[in-house]
């Protein structure tokens, strides 16, 4: 981290004095910064003059004395809240009065780690991600004591190093950690329900919803024994809030060693670093002359479906009710279809559901869902008419909010409420997690906008109700917004 953080900074033009306590270390750095640097000029991204301007404001020191001079001092250290409150309390005594005191960590308080100085003022959260030169965001941290201009010129200082700074009040996880508990903690609870496997999980959070990766390669990525970590400490400096409430089955696996990609095992396997291969369960036969009741239940449930069935050339039956011989097609946004079946007496034994939140255009991928009542031939009619172009059908077990529907309202939501606690602004959550999590549409918020933030809300509001579980109960800033008819970004004034 040290490293990149001092490559961007020599980039800009930047005199970067490099320590660490052991010395070796710096100097593996700039043999390493080196070899990056070579390459740069073999791909054409930076010229030879370029990079020996950059090399040449790169200087190694053996001794922290010798950063008195420094307008900012960056620390990245272990994330241990002592060792960093000893290391700011011996640099005060060490740089001028004005110098910028900056802790890169991604999970300790600033205000905590200022608590060490007698001037804390000047002591502020400074976030970069790995790889800094690739991941272009970072998040400008203001502690309790913070004075406003020392954050102001950290921000100044990213767009000049050519970062996006996003800002933050001091609380647990930031912005990015913070946003990023709704993916991987919605994703295990889906699995842990039965509702579908990693896989299937994976597949419609990248082809449906539209992210980059699903939570179980993502969590392959980073290591479970990390991103396990980072949920219960999140959880438990929240005070045990519901909405970040980790898994017990990621505990069990952390503790089995089952980590990812680096022990050749997680939720997945891997040979040579590559991922296995996991086939898509095969289509069945279908059935031309079925005949398909959509439920007019929800209205816009009802107009996507009924678009998709009739453009599928099935033969749409109308109707106040289901005639005995069709498939009866149910449109959830948050209910299951054990729900739909007993609220409107639908017959279960043939009743489906099918998600409709995300748009159901050709190519993107298609979610049919079945109760425990029906029957394998009516559920196997579904997944075939839905996949009649060739697009791919996940079928899953019976789920308050399908897959995609919950995991994306939750991080939503949670986005929803970072804003409510003012611990950052809508556009600034919004970038920080399309920048540093790779969210799609611009972030949560804006995607929270495009999806329509009643239809979240509904989402939210039904698996509360049928469930009774309060990690998805619908922030103030979400719900004020829908009754206002106001979108996410809204700022409050």
């Amino acid at each position: 981290m040290g490293q990149g953080i001092a490559q961007i900074a020599a980039q800009a033009g930047l005199k970067v004095y490099l320590y660490d306590a052991q010395p070796e270390a710096t100097e593996r750095a700039l043999a390493q910064l080196d070899k990056i640097w070579a390459r740069q000029v073999e791909r054409e991204r930076m010229t030879q003059d370029e990079v020996d301007a950059a090399r040449a404001q790169l200087v190694t020191v053996g001794d922290l004395n010798e950063l008195s001079a420094a307008d900012l001092v960056i620390e990245a250290i272990v994330e241990d809240l002592d060792i960093k409150k000893q290391l700011f309390a011996q640099l005060e005594g060490i740089v001028r009065e004005d110098c910028i005191l900056a802790s890169n960590t991604s999970s300790l308080s600033i205000t905590a780690i200022a608590q060490a100085c007698k001037n804390p003022s000047r002591v502020v959260g400074y976030h970069f991600f790995n790889p800094v030169p690739l991941m272009r965001v970072v998040e400008v941290i203001d502690g309790l004591r913070t004075r406003p201009e020392v954050c102001e010129a950290l921000m100044q200082l990213s767009t000049k190093m050519g970062h996006k700074p996003v800002r933050a009040k001091d609380m647990p996880g930031f912005i990015v950690n913070h946003a990023g508990r709704g993916m991987n903690t919605e994703g295990l609870r889906v699995a842990q329900e039965g509702v579908a496997d990693f896989a299937q999980i994976d597949a419609i959070m990248r082809e449906q919803a539209g992210f980059r990766m699903g939570p179980f390669e993502l969590m392959d990525l980073t290591g479970l024994d990390v991103s396990h970590a980072v949920m219960e400490s999140i959880y438990y400096q929240f005070y045990e809030e519901d909405r970040f409430r980790p898994s017990a089955m990621a505990a069990i696996r952390s503790a089995g060693g089952l980590y990812g990609r680096k022990t050749g095992e997680g939720f997945y396997r891997y040979e040579n670093g590559q991922k296995e291969s996991i086939a898509e369960p095969e289509v069945p036969a279908d059935q031309p002359d079925l005949k398909v009741w959509v439920a007019p239940f929800h209205e816009i449930g009802y107009a996507r479906a009924l678009e998709c069935v009739q453009a599928l050339g099935a033969e749409v039956v109308e109707g106040d009710e289901p005639p005995a011989d069709a498939l009866i097609v149910v449109t959830p946004f948050g209910e299951d279809v054990a729900t739909m079946a007993s609220e409107y007496a639908l017959d279960p034994e043939r009743t489906v559901a099918l998600d409709t939140l995300f748009g159901l255009e050709k190519g993107r991928r298609r979610v049919v869902m079945y109760s425990l009542r029906t029957e394998p031939q009516w559920r196997d009619a579904a997944h075939a008419l839905f996949a009649r172009d060739g697009t791919a059908v996940s079928v899953i077990a019976d789920s308050t909010g399908f897959v995609a529907q919950r995991m994306v309202a939750k991080i939503v939501n949670i986005a929803a409420d970072i804003a409510q606690q003012g611990i950052a602004t809508a556009e600034d959550i919004n970038t920080a997690t399309a920048l540093g999590l790779g969210y799609p549409h611009g972030g949560p918020l804006a995607y929270g906008d495009q999806l329509d933030p009643t239809l979240i809300l509904e989402v939210l509001l039904s698996i509360q109700m049928i469930t009774g579980d309060q990690r998805y109960r619908p922030s103030l800033w979400l719900q004020r917004r829908v009754q206002l008819g106001l979108p996410l970004v809204h700022e409050n004034t």
